[in-house]
């Protein structure tokens, strides 16, 4: 059974960086063809998602969040990172971490619970 699980700040000031983890079981992230994906649920809208790092270590990010966004990981600890700079309250919603199962898929077979993350002076 594949199990993930975010962790970080849930209180950010304004100008501040983001830094959110997600600790995965169950799976190795480098498992070919699998993505690993971080998406984002802002207060009263839909899904928006993120980026994700792909099995081979490539980063692909959300044009319209991609000049604050990098993300990395931890292959010995199954981990991945979310980092998303320059914080706003727009940025204020509940992140989620997931698995794609197929490079490219906007499918996620496994999510992890999600945690909250509000952004306020």
């Amino acid at each position: 059974q594949v199990q993930l699980q975010e962790s970080g700040p849930g209180l950010l000031k304004p100008s501040q960086t983001l830094s959110l983890t997600c600790t995965v079981s169950g799976d190795s992230i480098t498992t070919e063809y699998s993505d690993w994906t971080w998406i984002r649920q802002p207060p009263g809208k839909g899904l928006e998602w993120i980026g994700k790092i792909g099995y081979s270590g490539n980063t692909y990010f959300s044009p319209s969040l991609k000049s604050r966004t990098s993300m990395y990981r931890d292959t010995s600890k199954t981990q991945f990172t979310l980092q998303l700079s320059s914080v706003t309250p727009e940025d204020t919603a509940v992140y989620y971490c997931a698995r794609a199962p197929a490079v490219g898929s906007y499918y996620f077979d496994y999510w992890g619970q999600g945690t909250q993350v509000t952004v306020s002076s």
